[in-house]
């Protein structure tokens, strides 16, 4: 795409959704890190099923820390992996009790040293928590970017680079769940849904999906 073409991509997004938001329920820095550790190979609203129910008891890095492992799996064993992310979450919680009177740190390099943190994961805290203009590239991002020409790479770090270059800066602080809900609603991995994509006149993909017969 052209710098001309991601300007009209942008505000054409926004236009249609001035203030997206995640699709993980949470209430604190805290909640979302839970919620966001927990969603890897998970869809949102089976996170989401769990942690209303977790939340409802134990909501804060203390109070996991209370529950112990068995106690935090009985609350997420809906979820895939669930004793591993148990594990990771619980050390999580001892860290952050232990090095940062409990609270979520605001640094990249702080965030990726916790258990089950990776870039990704670090990227929606940043975003989503503290406002920053991070954009975390997930399998869903990945192929948008990839499908439509915007910011093409073989790897998400090179995705990632190659949209904090060229995304503009007005739209960097929203451009993450854009593109998300772009990827899983509309521009779908096995049938991308052309013909009501309001973007798809900026994309690169062809032939365009034609809409279904009835």
């Amino acid at each position: 795409m052209t710098p001309a073409q991601i300007e009209a991509f942008f505000a054409t997004l926004q236009a249609d959704n001035p203030t997206p938001r995640s699709e993980l329920e949470f209430s604190t820095p805290f909640e979302l890190l839970v919620a966001v550790l927990l969603s890897a190979q998970a869809t949102d609203a089976s996170v989401n099923k769990a942690t209303r129910r977790l939340f409802a008891v134990a909501n804060t890095p203390q109070a996991i820390l209370a529950l112990g492992q068995e106690g935090l799996e009985s609350y997420i064993k809906t979820i895939g992996l669930y004793r591993s992310k148990a594990r990771h979450l619980i050390e999580t919680c001892r860290i952050l009790v232990e090095r940062y009177g409990g609270e979520v740190p605001r640094t990249r390099a702080a965030l990726e040293a916790l258990p089950g943190v990776g870039r990704k994961t670090a990227n929606v805290i940043l975003n989503v928590a503290f406002g920053e203009p991070t954009i975390a590239v997930d399998t869903h991002i990945f192929r948008v970017c990839n499908r439509t020409g915007l910011a093409p790479g073989k790897t998400p770090l090179e995705v990632e680079r190659k949209l904090l270059e060229r995304v503009p800066e007005k739209y960097l602080q929203h451009a993450h769940h854009w593109l998300v809900l772009l990827g899983r609603y509309v521009c779908q991995a096995r049938k991308p849904r052309c013909w009501e994509c309001k973007v798809a006149r900026w994309c690169d993909y062809e032939p365009k999906t034609p809409a279904p017969t009835r």
